[in-house]
């Protein structure tokens, strides 16, 4: 058990310092390879970014169509208690209106839960967007640091 335990603290230092081992360019030698990745980095910002942009219009049309959904909702919920506060004396055909507005009204609540849980999505896919954008710009910066470090060495 305590090898179990010693074995898997082991482990987990190793793995965190696993990126601190990573490929490093230092030399003149390596510049090539250097300009590869970083030309590979920048590409992949400018993907992101229109992928992020893309997004966040995705983001404020859901929002748009939730608020429209959620404020029919209520809407049709108001008319569907008043259509049911007038059967409860009335007629049967008062009942029937009653009945469709009901039916409406629950038509209009699913579609705002819907339309609540892809605002819920776009805002999910904007903060994973975000989020890889900001590594990939870290990376740049990171890239950058060795270029002008290769630069300082060659002087």
């Amino acid at each position: 058990m305590n090898k179990n335990i010693l074995f898997s603290i082991l482990s987990l230092f190793l793995l965190s310092a696993l990126p601190v081992f990573s490929q490093t360019y230092k030399t003149t030698a390596d510049t090539v390879a250097l300009n590869a990745e970083y030309i590979k980095v920048n590409q992949s910002i400018t993907d992101l970014n229109a992928k992020l942009d893309k997004a966040k219009a995705t983001q404020s049309k859901d929002e748009k169509k939730a608020n429209e959904a959620n404020s029919d909702a209520q809407s049709t919920a108001s008319a569907s208690s008043d259509k049911a506060q007038n059967a409860i004396g009335g007629s049967v055909k008062q009942a029937k209106k009653a009945k469709r507005e009901a039916r409406r009204s629950v038509r209009d609540a699913k579609n705002s839960r819907h339309a609540q849980s892809n605002v819920d999505d776009s805002n999910k896919a904007v903060a994973k967007l975000s989020a890889e954008l900001e590594k990939q710009q870290q990376r740049l910066k990171e890239l950058d640091e060795m270029r002008a470090s290769i630069m300082n060495t060659q002087k």
